[in-house]
């Protein structure tokens, strides 16, 4: 890691996870890291690297492969007074788990009427390109926005990473925290030294624009940011929303956006079918539709298995795609 000054550093997405965790374990003793392989090895992702040796093996626990097993322990932690950051290997892997999370996690406030509440935050490298195999690579967040109880949170850049994690951990109640692996090593940021935090359920505009709000998150910020740029060059002005918190979704700037350019079009590498995008469809119809100018397109994943390698960059939106997407809501 090279430090430009006193105060941050440049780190890549998966750095600035092990900053934030690193930061909260200092902060908090309560802050416990567990899965597999995320002590001495420090993750399959390196993200946990180092935590073992300065926090030692009560606060960073190797568990079993057993995804169940860790989240059904980290909710009893949590309901105990802990602040448990498990970490499942790859998104795909928390099917077992989904029981717990579900039924468990997102319930503990409500079921207790307030007595207990779950303090937990699962994370979780997720998405695609990075060759891996399908059941490594679904971009399955519409699973868990669909939970009442839970929060879930798809970062974008390195910096907010770090402050999304850290608020992440502070919550009350239970977090879903997917890594989009995609950028993990793909771009450095300069993130603080200091732990701060961002404001869960807050999109972010990452462009202003006039003409059409494009809706995205995650690892397709950045290549729907290149699409508007490049769109800007033919005259049309894109302004791109990142949502950063699924939900609770931040419908206010989703519907501030669309009254002012009254188009837009949607960006996930989940399915079409049942992805989000159709959630965000239709609050933009409930909510401004005497705005709208014009039919609000999808850009997404489609509705297949995910692909193996060979076909993985005609799976995933890519800006030339994205382009055509943008271009249709606005010659509509």
């Amino acid at each position: 890691m090279s430090t430009q000054d006193a105060n941050t550093q440049s780190l890549t997405l998966v750095q600035a996870v092990r900053d934030g965790l690193y930061g909260e374990m200092e902060r908090n003793e309560d802050v416990v890291v567990m899965g597999e392989d995320v002590g001495k090895n420090g993750g399959v992702f390196r993200a946990t690297q180092g935590l073992h040796e300065e926090f030692g093996d009560d606060r960073v626990i190797d568990t079993p492969l057993a995804e169940a097993g860790i989240v059904g322990t980290a909710i009893g932690m949590a309901a105990y007074g802990l602040r448990p950051v498990p970490e499942m290997q790859f998104s795909g892997f928390m099917y077992p788990a989904f029981d717990q999370i579900v039924s468990h996690a997102a319930r503990l406030r409500n079921r207790s009427r307030g007595r207990y509440n779950c303090p937990l935050t699962v994370r979780a490298p997720y998405g695609g390109g990075i060759r891996a195999p399908e059941h490594h690579s679904e971009s399955k967040e519409a699973f868990y926005v669909h939970e009442a109880g839970l929060k879930v949170v798809v970062p974008s850049t390195p910096k907010e990473t770090k402050g999304l994690l850290t608020a992440a951990i502070r919550d009350p109640d239970p977090v879903i925290f997917l890594e989009p692996k995609l950028i993990y090593r793909s771009f450095r940021e300069e993130v603080p030294d200091d732990p701060y935090t961002v404001e869960l359920g807050e999109a972010k505009v990452r462009r202003e624009g006039a003409d059409v709000s494009v809706f995205t998150w995650g690892a397709m910020t950045r290549p729907t940011v290149e699409a508007a740029e490049e769109l800007a060059e033919e005259g049309i002005d894109a302004e791109v929303i990142d949502l950063r918190t699924l939900s609770p979704m931040d419908t206010e700037t989703i519907v501030e956006s669309f009254k002012k350019t009254g188009r837009a079009t949607v960006v996930h590498e989940a399915p079409k079918t049942g992805g989000l995008a159709g959630e965000i469809i239709a609050t933009i119809q409930e909510e401004v539709l005497l705005y709208q100018e014009a039919p609000v397109t999808r850009v997404t994943g489609f509705d297949v298995p995910y692909p193996l390698y060979a076909l993985e960059d005609y799976y995933l939106p890519e800006p030339a795609r994205i382009k055509d997407g943008i271009r249709e809501a606005v010659e509509f």
